[in-house]
């Protein structure tokens, strides 16, 4: 079977709140103690099973799940073991004849022992609504987990689908954010608990990943796969900026996410079909601008730190001046805080609706009324954007910083579609595109740091030797990089589209 559920992180603040919002008069109460297995060399976690046993009660069930869609979807499967007191031994045969079992055979077949690597003990509250014409179950869990290398607490709540449209879910959730600020967090118990024993306290941040589009998809069901290919590179680096576990990777790469949704929801809406669909994608890409802005402003300060300025006070040190001076603490929104506020959170379940397939998202809806509208496909979506960049490509030189980074941000819009539609499109053109989109991005980033480095020198309140001479080497580098940027534009200009 497959589990559907949507699982968050409760802010301490509105502990209490959320605890008595579940706790109805219909509610059940269960205490749930359990183990986590896995081989020595952690093989299981590394193909994506978690197996446990639990005691829920007085029966001990043991469960099997297996690697899920980073959404809501993930197989499982349990077996009731026995009422014991005493914790049966673990036993891979028991989920023989099932995908996610027989996967979980392969990878024991060779006899590797099992052993416990973590334990979780949970207070788990109960409470079945009704909610869009779906029956969910909330599950408010409270406790911790622990191994040898310490504990972590729990205090989580969970929506699992039982019955209706998996639409149901997120629009739910969405009311429950907004009344008690809770955060969406894709990390599982036993992902906590693995990098718990395994001393892991940052994990690496989530790249993206190819495209799983497939030929002949097209109009609302291609849309879906696209938002839900960004999605899942967003919300594992969102998951590790709200708990606070994240580097500057993880904020880089929530922003390349971000950015490549937005490019979908721009460039693709048209293929929702019905206007008041299309208007509806274009409406969510709007509405992500200023959250995504608030994580630019502290990546910004990243870059700048990781690259230019270190590159000028080098070149001060030459000329036997004093490095720059650091402006004084950034005004950026803390990015932990933006990624866990209620507007970002709302926006990622309006997101994750527009993701689901056709079917489930109209599932016990009426048809629309009207005439239906012809979807695009890759070309008709590729075409005017392509137009677009090749417009913009010309001496470049002449035109203002501005103009530039508008540039800038369409040919990352059209490298993110492409990449999106590659299934879609030519192989070998699509490659050659590619690799002169990443040279002429890469040129055209250089600029952009420059533009930033010199905008926050001129935003020093004290204009030292220092800074005067940084400022005149980034005007006489900016020439040089002008040059380079053009060539690469030329170059990009003349290359064949793979969508004819």
């Amino acid at each position: 079977m497959t589990e559907t559920e949507l699982k968050f992180q409760i802010p301490p603040r509105q502990a209490a709140a959320v605890a008595r919002a579940v706790a109805t008069k219909t509610a059940r109460r269960i205490r749930l103690v359990a183990a986590y297995a896995d081989t020595a060399d952690r093989r299981l976690a590394a193909a994506g099973l978690a197996l446990r046993l639990r005691r829920e009660g007085r029966q001990w069930v043991q469960t099997l799940k297996g690697r899920g869609d980073g959404l809501m979807a993930r197989p499982e499967h349990e077996v009731a073991v026995s009422a014991m007191p005493a914790m049966p031994a673990f036993d891979a045969t028991r989920h023989a004849g099932t995908p996610v079992g027989d996967l979980l055979l392969a990878q024991l077949a060779d006899g590797a022992p099992l052993q416990v690597l973590y334990r979780t003990d949970i207070r788990r509250t109960l409470r079945l609504v009704r909610s869009g014409g779906a029956q969910i179950e909330l599950a408010h869990d409270r406790g911790r987990i622990h191994a040898e290398g310490g504990q972590v607490e729990v205090d989580e709540l969970e929506f699992e689908l039982k019955a209706g449209p998996a639409a149901a879910l997120p629009a739910l959730a969405l009311r429950w954010v907004r009344r008690h600020g809770l955060w969406w967090d894709v990390r599982t118990k036993s992902e906590r608990g693995f990098r718990l024993a395994e001393g892991l306290d940052i994990v690496p941040a989530t790249h993206a990943a190819p495209s799983s589009v497939v030929r002949g998809q097209a109009g609302p069901a291609l849309l879906a796969t696209l938002v839900q290919d960004t999605l899942a590179q967003v919300l594992p680096n969102a998951a590790e900026l709200a708990a606070r576990t994240a580097t500057p990777e993880h904020l880089h790469q929530l922003r390349v996410g971000l950015r490549r949704l937005r490019s979908v929801l721009r460039e693709a809406a048209p293929l929702r079909g019905e206007p008041e669909a299309v208007a509806a994608a274009l409406a969510l890409e709007r509405d992500w601008a200023a959250p995504f802005g608030a994580l630019g402003a502290a990546r910004d300060a990243d870059a700048l730190a990781a690259g230019l300025w270190p590159e000028l006070d080098r070149v001060l040190a030459a000329a036997g001046l004093p490095p720059l001076p650091r402006a004084a603490a950034s005004s950026a929104q803390d990015p932990a805080e933006v990624v866990q506020g209620t507007a970002v959170q709302a926006l990622l379940m309006r997101t994750l609706a527009m993701a689901l397939p056709p079917a489930a998202a109209a599932e016990g809806t009426a048809p629309a009324a009207g005439a239906s509208v012809t979807p695009p496909d890759a070309a008709a979506l590729l075409q005017p954007l392509w137009k677009r960049v090749r417009r913009g490509s010309r001496e470049i030189a002449a035109v203002p910083p501005e103009q530039l980074h508008r540039l800038r941000k369409r040919a990352k819009r059209l490298r993110y579609l492409l990449d999106a539609l590659a299934p879609q499109l030519k192989r070998k053109p699509l490659q050659r595109l590619l690799a002169l989109l990443r040279k002429a991005l890469n040129r055209l980033g250089e600029l952009n740091d420059l533009h930033t480095a010199e905008q926050a020198l001129k935003a020093l309140p004290e204009p030292s030797p220092s800074v005067w001479l940084a400022l005149g080497w980034l005007t006489a580098h900016r020439q040089a990089l002008l040059a380079r940027a053009q060539q690469a534009l030329d170059e990009l200009a003349k290359a064949a589209p793979p969508w004819r």
